[in-house]
C-alpha cells in the first residue's frame, strides 16, 4: 500500500536535497529509459539538470522512500526559476510565468507503480503550490512521439488519461524542444514537448 512508503518533502532551501542527488539521479535516468523519452542519460548530466532545484528555494521534490531507500520522485518549481525554454512558450502567449508552477517530472520504478503514489505526488506538489500563495495554475510537459515510432511497445499506453484525472487539460499551442540522448543516437537531439495545464 502508498502508505507504507514514507514520502519525504525537501525544498530547495534545504541541505538533505544535496545528499540525495546521486539518488535522484539513478532513478530518472532507470525510468526514462523506458518509452516515450528513451533516455541514454548520465549521472553528471542529472546532477547538472537538477542543480536548478538546489538553486531554487520554492522548489519542491517529493521522495518516495521504501526502507529507506529512494524508489520514487516528484518535482516542481516557480515557471520563472525555469529556463528560457521552457518559459517562452507562455511568454508568447502572452502568460505570465511568474503566476505559473511548474511541475517537474514524477517517476517511480516499476515494482512501486499501481500503489497511489503518483495522486501523492501530484496532491504534495499542488499543495506547495497554493501554500506559496502567487500562482493561478499549474503546467506539466510530456514528450510528443510518433505513433509509428519503432520503439513503442506493444500495448503502450500514455498517462494521458491519468493527467486528464488530474484535472490537467493538453494545451497543443504551448510547446517546446529540450534537447536529450536517445538510446538510438550518438548525440543530443531536440525532443517536441507539449504543456499540460490545470488551474489553481
Amino acid at each position: 500500500m502508498a502508505e507504507e512508503i514514507d514520502l519525504r518533502i525537501l525544498t530547495g532551501a534545504v541541505p538533505a536535497l544535496r545528499d540525495y542527488l546521486p539518488d535522484l539521479a539513478r532513478l530518472r535516468i532507470a525510468v526514462f529509459r523506458e518509452f516515450p523519452y528513451l533516455y541514454d542519460g548520465t549521472p553528471g548530466y542529472e546532477e547538472a539538470y537538477l542543480q536548478v532545484y538546489l538553486d531554487c528555494a520554492e522548489s519542491i521534490v517529493v521522495l518516495a522512500l521504501d526502507d529507506g531507500r529512494v524508489v520514487g520522485a516528484s518535482t516542481g518549481l516557480p515557471l520563472a526559476a525555469e529556463t528560457a525554454a521552457f518559459k517562452h512558450p507562455f511568454v508568447a502567449a502572452g502568460l505570465d510565468p511568474a503566476r505559473i508552477f511548474y511541475c517537474g517530472e514524477s517517476v517511480l520504478l516499476p515494482a512501486w507503480r499501481g500503489r497511489g503514489l503518483y495522486k501523492r505526488f501530484f496532491a504534495a506538489r499542488e499543495a506547495h503550490a497554493r501554500a506559496l500563495g502567487r500562482f493561478d495554475r499549474m503546467v506539466l510537459c510530456a514528450v510528443e512521439r510518433a505513433p509509428n515510432h519503432p520503439r513503442r511497445p506493444p500495448g503502450y499506453v500514455p498517462l494521458d488519461a491519468v493527467w486528464q484525472r488530474f484535472g490537467y487539460v493538453q494545451r497543443p499551442d504551448l510547446v517546446t524542444t529540450f534537447d536529450w540522448q536517445d538510446l538510438d543516437e550518438h548525440a543530443a537531439s531536440p525532443k517536441r514537448m507539449v504543456f499540460w495545464e490545470k488551474p489553481l
